[in-house]
């Protein structure tokens, strides 16, 4: 059975075979073990709703008692009244599902524990009212049911209802089974993961979520429609609020998201209380605690877990050859033209007065320093974002102010300066759930995945179509998020920022792919800080600084341009300042790594790495996207532990520390993404930074980090996620200078940002160096990296490829080959 957890294809068999054994296991039992297993049954059943809501849509409720409930009554007064059991089932399970689309209504306004608590609410609410439902509901006394329903007009004793409670099982697990597969599954999977790119896909979030409340809710009141004839007797207490937490224990336990989850569950919530009854008292405290052991033994569950363990399937590949795909080849593109555009938040102009034109077959690039406004512009085009002035005219169809959603479907894809794809579904999955936009009932074609692969072999991926996109590369992930785009066949496509974080041959591949693409007629429309690409690749490009165009023209044009060149490249185009003489210092380390092996899952990442960093010297790691860079700063700062290998900091091995300790020995690191707290003012986060030493702040500290970063000075009381991308990575450094750290871990510190930041930025980091911060920096920019730094290692595919000083890899020739990925 386990062997089939991973072929779709053998779980059909396995849940007959489950359901089977069930049947079996009630003809050979008697007496009041078929109440247990009928009431197994039902727990599977309604955990199994649960599951579509908590495994699937990654909403959590803890109100499923109250839909229990009311499937119970509903099917119990109407059996009272004389409507036939039969009858009653399906209309149960119909106001129950009723019922939770209108609990959608407000549910889906909150997150988080917010939701948790509208549920809660819920049940309450549910309990109450079935209190004071008077002579309908049987109040604080309830319903007596005196008469089981009949099948032919034979009488159903308690072994035919466990019967029919173990076939309603199978049939909720295999209706989940196809779910899980279809479409609508799918985007529910991908709400989850990425709500934002599912709406860009043409997908309601809201929409999407209420059909996984109602689905949810109807077979759980199915499973509660069945209990009154079994129970003979329902009353408020019968649904107390501990029900709907033992549902959730049932999903977790079993493991959400997995078909079979809901029956390992439903075994330990059921019957685990039931061969603990003679604990008499004891008996509660005895499962709690031994719930308690599996989720922290299994914590993604029974299921979940084994699953894991399981090897994995030969991965497909996209077949050879990057021929157009048909469907790219599409006639009558539409030119999309914004007129006057503009965008406040509080008092601020974000963009004010954008104009520009993008016309089929065109690749207009958007450009400007960070803060400039691009992704703005981008945010609204896409529907993100309502537009205060002005017009988005796709063709003759005006989508200002138009929902995300709708402006997809009408023919605007986009891809996102941070990869979102849909990390639960497979490479593939991601791409053929964009074949039709925004729609939850178009049945998948073995066409559809033919044109997936071509769309993928288009754009140059080369991984495996079924592989979990969570796991893919960062390169991958572009690539993969650009076919899903294309899938709709877009009239335009929207990139913001695709070359961030790729090396020089990705990016001139990059290069390339985009021009293929508006070859096809698409109209592309590119944000992007890599000069290079932009003047490469455009055709029209538009500057904007703080919120407003200032050019507009051909890349030549652009170039000679005095306002660009004082705008986007700054007024000197200062590279980052070199030691004035050769770093020497003690020999002892600050930070030492040796025998390093790391990674995510069963796939190492670092494969035996050594490197060390002394007082006050900077040190560079450098390679290639995917080389094992970030991954060496995680675990060097105790963000991911090791699988070999010793890490030193000072005179402490750290290896097994985790991260919070190993800050506090005085490691503090600046992450890639810079990741400040956008709620706090930038004062707030700068004080935070000295957590780790105790939390004691000199005002003098934060006064000389504002003088470093005078640009935060002027900023110093705004919230952080209000600021630019270069702004928030001088808080990130602010940050981690408050800490006084013995070394300074830089992880990708010019990602996405603008040369005249990055120039701002590395000044700071000589300045820094200068001052004898010992620094061990990250960056995709080999030069400028090794510019500031004293030593290098360059790691390639996991390994140390070659080391020394920054002068000795200046000169080294396979440092090329090994970083830029050149022949």
């Amino acid at each position: 059975m386990i062997a089939s957890l991973r072929a779709p294809a053998a779980m059909a068999w396995t849940i007959l075979a489950l359901t089977l054994a069930g049947l079996a296991l009630v003809l050979v039992t008697s007496g009041y073990s078929h109440f247990v297993i009928a009431l197994t049954a039902l727990t599977v059943l309604a955990a199994t709703g649960l599951n579509i809501l908590l495994g699937l849509a990654g909403l959590i409720s803890f109100g499923h008692a109250g839909f229990y409930a009311i499937g119970a009554y509903v099917s119990a007064i109407l059996t009272l009244n004389g409507v036939g059991f039969w009858l009653a089932l399906p209309i149960a399970a119909g106001v129950s599902a009723l019922l939770g689309a209108v609990l959608a209504l407000p549910a889906m306004r909150v997150r988080g524990p917010y939701l948790a608590m509208v549920t809660i609410a819920f049940g309450f609410l549910v309990e109450h009212a079935l209190i004071e439902g008077g002579a309908v509901t049987g109040g604080q006394n309830g319903l007596v049911i005196a008469a089981g329903p009949t099948l032919f007009g034979v009488p159903m004793g308690e072994r035919d209802l466990a019967i029919l409670a173990v076939i309603g099982a199978g049939l909720g697990l295999y209706g989940f089974h196809r779910l899980r597969h279809a479409r609508l599954g799918q985007a529910l999977r991908a709400v989850r993961d990425a709500d934002v790119a599912a709406a860009s896909l043409g997908f309601d979030p809201v929409r999407v979520k209420t059909v996984a409340f109602a689905l949810s809710a109807a077979l759980t009141g199915l499973a509660g429609a069945v209990l009154p004839p079994l129970m003979l007797f329902i009353a408020p207490s019968s649904f107390p609020f501990s029900q709907s937490i033992l549902f959730v224990l049932a999903v977790v336990v079993g493991g959400a998201g997995t078909v079979l989850g809901p029956v390992f569950g439903a075994l330990v919530t059921v019957l685990l209380p039931e061969a603990l009854a003679g604990l008499a008292e004891y008996r509660l405290l005895f499962f709690g605690l031994t719930t308690l052991v599996v989720l922290w033994l299994v914590p993604e569950g029974v299921v979940g877990s084994l699953g894991r363990l399981l090897p994995r399937r030969t991965e497909i590949r996209p077949a050879g050859g990057t021929g157009t795909p048909d469907l790219l080849n599409r006639d009558g593109r539409e030119t999309l033209t914004v007129e006057g555009l503009g965008i406040a938040f509080g008092g601020i102009r974000a963009a004010e007065g954008v104009a520009f034109a993008a016309r089929p077959g065109v690749v207009t690039s958007v450009i400007g320093p960070n803060g400039a406004g691009k992704t703005t512009v981008l945010n609204m085009i896409s529907g993100f974002y309502r537009p205060s002035a002005g017009t988005i005219r796709l063709g003759s169809r005006d989508l200002a102010g138009a929902p995300a959603h709708t402006i997809a479907r009408a023919g605007i894809a986009r891809t996102y300066q941070t990869t979102r794809l849909f990390g639960s579904l497979s490479v593939v999955e991601n791409v053929r759930l964009a074949r039709a936009p925004g729609s939850l009932l178009h049945r998948d074609r073995h066409e559809d995945r033919e044109t997936a692969e071509a769309l993928l072999a288009f754009v140059g991926y080369t991984g495996g179509l079924d592989r979990p996109a969570s796991e893919l590369p960062h390169v991958d992930r572009r690539l993969v998020e650009i076919a899903r785009a294309l899938a709709g066949a877009p009239h335009v496509l929207l990139l913001d920022e695709p070359a961030a974080g790729l090396a020089r041959a990705e990016t001139d591949r990059l290069g390339q792919l985009l021009q293929r693409i508006a070859a096809c007629g698409i109209a592309v429309i590119l944000v992007e800080h890599d000069m290079p690409l932009v003047m490469a690749v455009s055709d029209r490009i538009l500057v904007m600084d703080a919120g407003r165009p200032i050019a507009f023209g051909s890349p030549a044009e652009i170039r000679r341009n005095p306002a660009v060149l004082r705008a986007y490249l700054g007024a000197a185009d200062t590279p980052a300042r070199p030691r004035a003489a050769p770093w020497s210092g003690p020999a002892d380390t600050v930070l030492a790594a040796h025998g390093l092996r790391a990674g995510y899952g069963a796939a190492p990442v670092l494969d035996g790495i050594g490197l060390a960093v002394r007082p006050g010297e900077t040190v560079a790691l450098l390679g290639s996207n995917g080389a094992g860079k970030s991954t060496a700063m995680r675990a060097l700062s105790g963000l991911l532990r090791p699988v070999e290998g010793s890490i030193v900091l000072g005179d402490t091995a750290v290896a097994a520390l985790p991260a919070h300790a190993v800050a506090r020995l005085g490691l503090a690191l600046v992450p890639e993404g810079r990741q400040v707290f956008p709620e706090l003012t930038v004062v707030e986060n700068i004080r935070l930074g000295a957590w780790s030493r105790g939390g004691r702040v000199d005002p003098a500290e934060v006064e000389a980090l504002l003088d470093r970063f005078p640009r935060l000075r002027e900023r110093a009381d705004s919230r952080a996620g209000l600021l630019s991308g270069g702004e928030q990575q001088m808080v990130a450094i602010a940050r981690g200078m408050m800490a006084r750290p013995r070394i300074l871990l830089l992880d990708e510190p010019s990602l996405g940002l603008a040369p005249a930041i990055i120039n701002s930025l590395y000044a700071v980091v000589a300045e820094l160096r200068d001052a004898g911060t010992t620094i061990l920096i990250v960056d995709q920019m080999a030069a400028l990296a090794l510019t500031v730094a004293d030593r290098g290692y360059v790691l390639e595919q996991g390994r140390v490829a070659t080391s020394g000083t920054a002068a000795e890899l200046k000169a080294d020739a396979g440092l090329e080959a090994a970083y830029l990925g050149a022949a």
